[in-house]
């Protein structure tokens, strides 16, 4: 598309925004309530939800496996700072037929609304003609009747925000108006944020759901200065997550699954008079995919492999024990498409109770 049109579009769009607040056409995608929780949840995020017209947007991110309750931002953090899910992307939205009904309605009352002059004005009508007129208005063609007759052999993309992108610039910069796809063909190459397996791995990242990490401590919950603590985790409560996000439209199907494991166990004491085993305070994961070792009995005076010893009391309190787990996190996707995503990382606090030792002299 030549830099004249797509400003010339891209205008336009700005102006339907303007009448209805939102982007063209697409509605802002949502989160729909939760249907389950960890095994088998699910929830939808939609491509363009529904409007007044009672016209349906037909593709539909869904969400399942381990996602966070509501469909919401999931609790896993990446590790690289400079990494973050498509603030938007471009979906399937409409047929042909539905889609004329919608935008003939919007770009009428685009029109008819009051300061809709000049600019503005002149931004609508060539955005209705780029729809109505197959030669268009500048040197790349146009849609003749909006593609009535290829109603079923594709749909018309558009925009989408991610509703858990907090930069409202970056949620609403996916601003092109709608595009043609035929069935079974990908987007144009200019659309570089079209809906792709990749996308869909990142949004399973986002709405990922990490188990708790408390780690096993003996002593459990107080200890006495001085006193290695050691800690575990056992195969059994320290094992793989996925997530899937999934996408489908009449010629259109993609999927994409995270799954995330864990590697390692940081232990960070809470306070700085403590030493933590091994000195990094990084547990790595055991051959039988545990980390530590369960303390037993005759092993008071050896080193543990995975644990703490404070150094001073906690008075009438307690140190807040931080145990945060890295998960390496991978995807496989539609097509065989598959690779590393950031590592992620989720913890939690215990409260530990650290006693003097007494003594009595004679």
């Amino acid at each position: 598309m030549s830099g004249s049109r797509r400003t010339a579009i891209s205008t336009g769009a700005a102006a339907l925004a303007l009448v209805f607040g939102v982007g063209v056409l697409a509605q802002p995608a949502h989160s729909a309530e939760q249907t389950g929780n960890d095994q088998g949840a699910s929830s939808d995020q939609g491509g363009g939800g529904s409007d007044k017209t009672g016209i349906f947007a037909a593709a539909r991110i869904q969400y399942s496996g381990s996602v966070a309750e509501g469909g919401g931002k999931g609790n896993v953090t990446s590790t690289d700072v400079n990494w973050t899910p498509p603030p938007c992307w471009y979906a399937p939205y409409l047929g042909a037929k539905d889609f004329k009904k919608k935008m003939s309605a919007d770009l009428e009352k685009a029109a008819s609304t009051p300061g809709m002059t000049g600019h503005a004005g002149a931004a609508i009508g060539q955005t209705k003609s780029h729809y109505e007129d197959e030669f268009g208005w500048t040197d790349t063609p146009g849609y003749k009747d909006y593609n009535v007759e290829k109603d079923g052999e594709g749909m018309f993309w558009a925009g989408v925000e991610n509703p858990d992108e907090p930069d409202i610039l970056k949620r609403s910069a996916c601003t092109d108006l709608p595009f043609w796809v035929d069935n079974g063909e990908a987007p144009p190459p200019q659309h570089e944020e079209a809906i792709t397996p990749q996308i869909l791995a990142a949004l399973a990242y986002q709405h990922m759901q990490l188990p708790d990490t408390e780690v096993s401590l003996a002593p459990d919950g107080t200890t006495k200065v001085n006193l290695p603590t050691w800690a575990w985790l056992d195969k059994a409560v320290f094992d793989e997550v996925q997530a899937t996000a999934s996408i489908a439209a009449p010629g259109f199907d993609l999927t994409a699954t995270t799954t995330a494991r864990p590697v390692s166990l940081k232990l960070e004491p809470g306070t700085p008079d403590a030493e933590t085993y091994p000195a990094s305070g990084e547990c790595t994961i055991n051959a039988d995919d545990s980390i530590g070792e369960p303390y037993a009995k005759g092993k008071a005076d050896q080193t543990p492999p995975c644990g703490i010893k404070y150094l001073r009391s906690s008075g009438g309190g307690t140190y807040n024990l931080q145990a945060t787990i890295t998960w390496d996190i991978a995807w496989t996707g539609s097509g065989g498409a598959g690779g590393d995503l950031p590592d992620g990382t989720f913890g939690n606090a215990q409260a530990v109770t650290v006693q003097e030792i007494q003594s009595v002299n004679r």
